[in-house]
Parts: structure tokens; C-alpha cells; sequence
């Protein structure tokens, strides 16, 4: 099945409009990163994280109160339904001794509606330091694998542009992130360890995708004179098109579906792939493979200067 027949659309030509807003992306998520930084998870950060049941819809606000002044502090957010509520706290004791601390004082002071504990985590500091350690040790040999990947199915041109869109990528992914954490109850966006796995599949999957693109114009480039590089990728990309568009969108279909009916426990892993896979599929077009372009421009124009 083909999406798009016979597209003929100039990419190479607009490649420097697709620069500029990826620069303004990159920037803006960059410049959010240093100065919201990121909302962590208690993977990262240690604490609590305690999901409670009632019988009746409950008022987040009320139970806020009981907890503080129980001195359980932290935040409070509805969970998935009215009767149900996320607390995250820097407690960091027993979590039986928190347990019982919530409990009591819900019991106290809502006799009419029953609390249970549905669930509780609990991480420690060094703990959360050295998870964060490893995903930052994950993230940067999932790279350098890649590099190596690339460059040797590839030249070494073709690496660089794709490990340049896979930063592109994450780093996008990470600045809305930051951005939009914390801004909306229903997706809080906090960076725990199943988007650090979401990071590597977006890194994975965005290599992927680039590799198709680049085997059509390694394969169509070879033996050309570079006055024909503009028409070549662009032909190139333009027969890569509609297997890139089917490919994406059937992903971003299921991601969409876990994203509004998995539940709130997993909806920031939806919504990291469903950005990425939308990201990595605008960077093979319109990052990797004009890099590559322009690359290849450059250094054909020192082969002339060197020559006269």
C-alpha cells in the first residue's frame, strides 16, 4: 500500500527552513532544561510514591490537608479516577511506618469513606543517584553503538548526520519534557526509567528509520556527478516517503491507544514515543539526510578550490 505515488516534493531546497525549527526547538527545550530542569520520578530522586483507593469519590484537596497535617508532605494528585489519588513524598523512612502514618490519619478524619493503600514505592538517595548514573551510561553507549553501526554499514558522513538527528531527537523529546512537566494532573511527565527506556527506543527506532533512507541514496549516488547530489536525494526521499509515513503512523496508532487507555501509570512512556517517533520521523527527512547533502557539498567544493 502507498500513501503517497509519484511525490515530488523538494526537500533539499527547504532543508534550511527545517534547520532554523529544529534550532528553535532545540533551543527553547535547552534553555528549559537549565532553567525548570526536569520533573523527576522517585527513580531518579528518591522518595515515595503511594497510589490510595477510596470507596467514594474523594476531594484531592481534603486528603492534600489531612496528610500535610498529619506531616506527610509531598504532592497530591487525582489517580486515573475520582476515588483514587497519587502521593509523592520524600519520606524516607519504613514504608510500614508511612503506611500506618497514612492510614490513621486518613481513617481519623474521613470515617465516611474508607482509604486503602492500593500501592507504595519507595527509593532511596543513593539508590535514585545511582539509577540516574546508569540510564546517563545507557543513553551514551546506545549512541556510540550506533555510531559505530552506521559508520560501518555507511561512510563515516552518513554516521555523524545520523547520530546528529538521534541527538536532535532525544534532546527535543527531553526539552518538552521539561517544558510541559508538571503543567498538567492527568500527564505529570516526570523522567523515571521507562522513559529512559522510551529514549532508547526512540534512538533505535529514529536510526532505523534514517538507514532506509540512506540505502536508497547510497545505492542511486554512486558513480553520479555531484551536480546531480539535489536530484538524487530528493528522488531518494521522495520513493522512501510513504513507507516512512505507513511505518510511523501505524506506531503512533498504538502509542495514541496506550497513551488515553493504559492508564496514568504509563501515559509519560506514550507520550515520549508518540513525540519521537513524530520527531524522528521529520529528522530523517528533513535533518539526516540533508546533512549528508550539505556534507557532500562541502567537501566537493574544497575538491574544486584544492584543484585550482
Amino acid at each position: 500500500m502507498r500513501v503517497f505515488k509519484k511525490t515530488n516534493f523538494n526537500f533539499i531546497k527547504h532543508r534550511k527552513v527545517a534547520y532554523i525549527i529544529s534550532c528553535v526547538l532545540l533551543v527553547s527545550g535547552l534553555v528549559s532544561l537549565f532553567t525548570r530542569g526536569l520533573n523527576y520520578g522517585i527513580d531518579f530522586k528518591g522518595g515515595s510514591e503511594v497510589v490510595i483507593g477510596f470507596n467514594k469519590p474523594v476531594d484531592v484537596g481534603a486528603v492534600r490537608a489531612i496528610l500535610t497535617s498529619a506531616g506527610v508532605n509531598g504532592s497530591v494528585k487525582q489517580y486515573g479516577k475520582d476515588s483514587a489519588v497519587l502521593l509523592r513524598t520524600d519520606f524516607h523512612g519504613e514504608t510500614t511506618n508511612l503506611k500506618a502514618l497514612i492510614t490513621n490519619a486518613l481513617a481519623s478524619r474521613l470515617q465516611g469513606n474508607p482509604a486503602q493503600i492500593l500501592s507504595i514505592q519507595a527509593v532511596g538517595p543513593s539508590i535514585a543517584s545511582d539509577m540516574k548514573f546508569s540510564a546517563i551510561k545507557a543513553l551514551v553507549a546506545a549512541m556510540i553503538g550506533i555510531l559505530l553501526y552506521v559508520s560501518i554499514r555507511f561512510e563515516f558522513k552518513f554516521a555523524a548526520a545520523g547520530v546528529v538527528a538521534i541527538f536532535h531527537d532525544v534532546l527535543t523529546v527531553l526539552g518538552l519534557f521539561s517544558l510541559l512537566g508538571g503543567i498538567f494532573d492527568f500527564m505529570p511527565l516526570e523522567v523515571d526509567q521507562s522513559i529512559i527506556a522510551a529514549f532508547l527506543t526512540i534512538a533505535g527506532y529514529s536510526i532505523t528509520d534514517t538507514v532506509v533512507v540512506y540505502d536508497r541514496i547510497r545505492e542511486r549516488v554512486r558513480g553520479q556527478k555531484p551536480a546531480d547530489y539535489e536530484r538524487i536525494f530528493n528522488e531518494s526521499m521522495n520513493q522512501t516517503l510513504s513507507r516512512t509515513i505507513i511505518t510511523s503512523g501505524t506506531v503512533m496508532i498504538s502509542v495514541l491507544v496506550l497513551f488515553f487507555f493504559a492508564g496514568p501509570a504509563i501515559r509519560g512512556f506514550a507520550f515520549a514515543m508518540f513525540a519521537g517517533i513524530l520527531i524522528g520521523t521529520y529528522s530523517s527527512i528533513f535533518v539526516a539526510a540533508p546533512l549528508v547533502f550539505d556534507m557532500h557539498k562541502r567537501a566537493n567544493s574544497a575538491i574544486k578550490l584544492r584543484g585550482a
